[in-house]
């Protein structure tokens, strides 16, 4: 594979979007709609490239219905906007790359490029001086029982592109199962990684941001909790000692930095029981993760994101409040709006503030994401008691 592709591109020069300007969006999920939703606030306008029609973005911004690879429709999203970003990264690279010598995208397209696929990912973030799960390239069945039995079982093997929400992956426990995960993660037509299992004790996130104009500043880190690889509940502050919540502050300042990254960027790690970190993976867009910050910090993430783009001094990221966020899935849609037009005695009582956010999307699908809430309040155990007694997570 060719690391360098994108390496020596051409850094655009620095612009100040003022409010008023129009911020073009590659993508137009639920991370775009908070965006224009935070974006529209402080006055900008908002156009997305998105395919499917009456996106949860196009619901709140124009949208352009056309496939992220169509270069005709992304030089209309280009002749529209001021300033070019992305909502997720599997976008087209080449796209992006296109727009950044065509129009102004602060954020690059190496970072993009990095980012798509786990092993560019891991090598540039040990580049940084920062501490990846050790990990091994698999071409071959041979190579995948090798590096098994150098790494011990359990073990990880992942796709290289492709994969979210536990998708693209395969838990090797047994020897039994080496032939048949090498052969089903083989159909997806990509590079294989195995990862060694870090056995942590939990896992934490830090949400970074860096402005075109080099200025950084992490939130607090959230401590995750999935279920069934879906992110559940994002806990803050994390349930870990302050030492290591500065430390993974660090770390995901010194990778925005390492990696010129513009924008957001968010950093997954494992905290093991000895409090070392190892970083798991990267997303350069905002993230489940930091929805958090849209009630309980200064400054939300989607805000932040619309500042280091533009230009604009970022603001401050302190929090607020304790807050747990939980993600609300399909089959959770139906007891919630049960919830919503009932009296919150339970909230009442704990003296917690639920804040729902939902994404507009039509269809409840099983395990879909279609929205979250940020439950605010005196301390992280009330926030989590209101979750487990209103009973909606129990479906």
């Amino acid at each position: 594979m060719d690391d360098s592709r994108f390496v020596f591109e051409q850094i655009p020069e620095v612009k100040t979007i003022l409010p008023g300007g129009t911020i073009g969006i590659l993508g137009g999920g639920q991370l775009g709609r908070m965006l224009a939703n935070a974006g529209s606030e402080m006055g900008y306008k908002f156009i997305t490239l998105e395919p499917t029609e009456d996106a949860p973005m196009g619901q709140v911004a124009e949208q352009i219905v056309s496939a992220y690879d169509d270069h005709v429709a992304a030089r209309k999203l280009a002749e529209r906007s001021d300033v070019i970003t992305y909502e997720f990264e599997n976008v087209d690279a080449e796209v992006a790359a296109m727009l950044m010598a065509e129009s102004y995208v602060p954020q690059g397209s190496h970072l993009l490029y990095t980012t798509q696929h786990r092993l560019r990912e891991k090598r540039a973030i040990e580049a940084t001086g920062v501490r990846v799960a050790p990990y091994n390239e698999i071409r071959s069945e041979e190579e995948l029982r090798e590096a098994v039995s150098r790494f011990g079982m359990p073990c990880v093997l992942k796709t290289a592109t492709g994969g979210y929400d536990g998708k693209g992956q395969w838990v090797i426990r047994s020897e039994a199962e080496i032939t048949e995960a090498y052969k089903t993660l083989s159909l997806a037509g990509t590079e294989l990684v195995l990862e060694q299992f870090i056995d942590f004790a939990k896992e934490i996130s830090v949400i970074a941001a860096r402005s075109s104009k080099g200025e950084i500043k992490a939130f607090p880190p959230a401590e995750n909790i999935h279920i069934e690889n879906i992110l559940h509940l994002s806990i803050v502050p994390a349930r870990i000692h302050e030492d290591i919540q500065r430390e993974a502050e660090r770390l995901a300042i010194r990778i925005a930095e390492g990696l010129g990254a513009v924008g957001l960027i968010a950093v997954e790690m494992f905290v093991t029981a000895n409090g070392e970190l190892y970083v798991n993976e990267l997303a350069p867009r905002p993230h489940n993760s930091g929805h958090y910050t849209m009630e309980a910090c200064r400054t939300s993430q989607f805000e932040q994101h619309v500042r280091a783009i533009c230009g604009l001094p970022l603001g401050d990221t302190s929090l607020t409040s304790p807050v747990v966020m939980v993600n609300v899935l399909g089959q959770h849609m139906e007891p919630l709006l049960e919830q919503l037009v009932a009296k919150d005695e339970v909230a009442e009582r704990l003296l917690v503030a639920p804040k729902v956010h939902l994404y507009g999307k039509k269809d409840a699908v099983f395990k879909r994401k279609m929205g979250h809430i940020n439950v605010l309040g005196p301390t992280i155990e009330a926030a989590l008691e209101w979750i487990e007694e209103t009973k909606i997570w129990k479906v």
